[in-house]
């Protein structure tokens, strides 16, 4: 395959929908089986990869990029608010990397 050549519109679409799925199931899973939860963090990243679909904002937010837990408040990561800088401040307690995302008054 050529390099930098883009796959068709209608498997981007089936891939988007699957990334949908696979990260719906992980929120399902998490409670019952949290290393199975992981796996399909990694699997939906896979997918975005390989057919070049980006993955929207809110799908970022859910996800450790270091080590693919699903970041759910007080069970796998801690959130703080910064007022001075106006920051979100999540932690991921797995892993330690710590993510600031700006908010707005």
């Amino acid at each position: 395959m050529r390099r930098g050549s883009r796959k068709p519109a209608w498997q981007r679409k089936i891939a988007k929908e699957r990334i949908e799925i696979l990260l719906s199931l992980a929120e399902k899973e998490f409670e019952k089986n949290p290393e199975r939860s992981r796996r399909y963090v990694e699997l939906a990243r896979k997918i975005g990869k390989r057919y070049n679909v980006r993955l929207t904002k809110e799908q970022k937010k859910k996800f450790c990029k270091e080590c693919n837990q699903l970041l759910i408040p007080s069970k796998t990561c801690s959130i703080r608010l910064d007022s001075k800088r106006k920051l979100i401040i999540v932690k991921c307690m797995n892993c330690g990397k710590i993510y600031r995302y700006p908010y707005k008054k």
